[in-house]
């Protein structure tokens, strides 16, 4: 029985980093889709370059925070589900063992194992840790390796500053008569390069999510330049 006790943390390690990519890949897409809306609207409005880099540094610092602080009440909350069901485990090990015991048992049989494999299994997976074998099999759950609201937080921090850099540099960097065009090309390549990557990460079609990030981007920076066009006219 040794080798699925060592299995099983292994895909779950895997699984969680797997989803750590994607949480980064779509914090960054929204950097990007958000701050080139920002930007793009602006734009519409005016050519100055500082007007342009104050709304932009605006909208990266307010959406990152933003994004942080979601993620750690977020995670936050799983975290002290996660510390429940655990506190839970201990009680009912330390009131009903034998319960436990057979409740145990009775999860492994129903993965697939015999009546008589699952509980000798059930015996040795408590004998060795009782709770870590209950968080496992029945909660999904590793005690060491709980949800990290700190972690969460930075990682999403730093995944939306990283996307929203790009259409901050490409409206403020190139000539006038260039960085709209500049900076919509670079917001509909990049937004290419997460829909892809994040359809990847999670085993679907790049096609129809590519399509949807393009569109989905393109849409938003069409709205905000005709709003800050038509604003910038009614203001002259």
């Amino acid at each position: 029985m040794t080798e699925p006790t060592h299995d099983e943390p292994h895909g779950g390690a895997l699984g969680s980093r797997l989803n750590w990519l994607r949480a980064a890949v779509l914090g960054a897409n929204d950097g990007i889709v958000s701050t080139a809306g920002l930007v793009v609207g602006v734009a519409g409005a005016t050519d100055s370059r500082q007007a342009l880099l104050t709304a932009g540094l605006a909208g990266l610092l307010a959406g990152s925070m933003s994004m942080a602080a979601g993620e750690y009440v977020s995670v936050s909350t799983q975290r002290d589900a996660e510390r429940a069901a655990l506190a839970e485990e201990r009680r009912e090990l330390r009131d009903q063992p034998e319960a436990e015991l057979r409740e145990l048992a009775g999860l492994l049989e129903r993965r697939g194992l015999s009546g008589e494999v699952a509980r000798d299994a059930a015996r040795q997976l408590t004998e060795r840790d009782a709770l870590r074998a209950h968080a496992s099999v029945e909660l999904g759950i590793d005690p060491d390796r709980l949800t990290n609201p700190w972690h969460a937080a930075g990682a999403s921090f730093l995944a939306f500053t990283v996307g929203a850099l790009l259409p901050l540099l490409a409206i403020v960097l190139p000539p006038a008569a260039l960085r709209l065009w500049v900076t919509v090309l670079s917001v509909l390549a990049a937004l290419v390069l997460t829909g892809f990557s994040s359809a990847r990460l999670g085993a679907a079609p790049p096609g129809r999510a590519v399509a949807r990030n393009v569109a989905g981007g393109a849409l938003a920076m069409a709205v905000t330049y005709a709003a800050g066009a038509l604003l910038g006219a009614a203001g002259a």
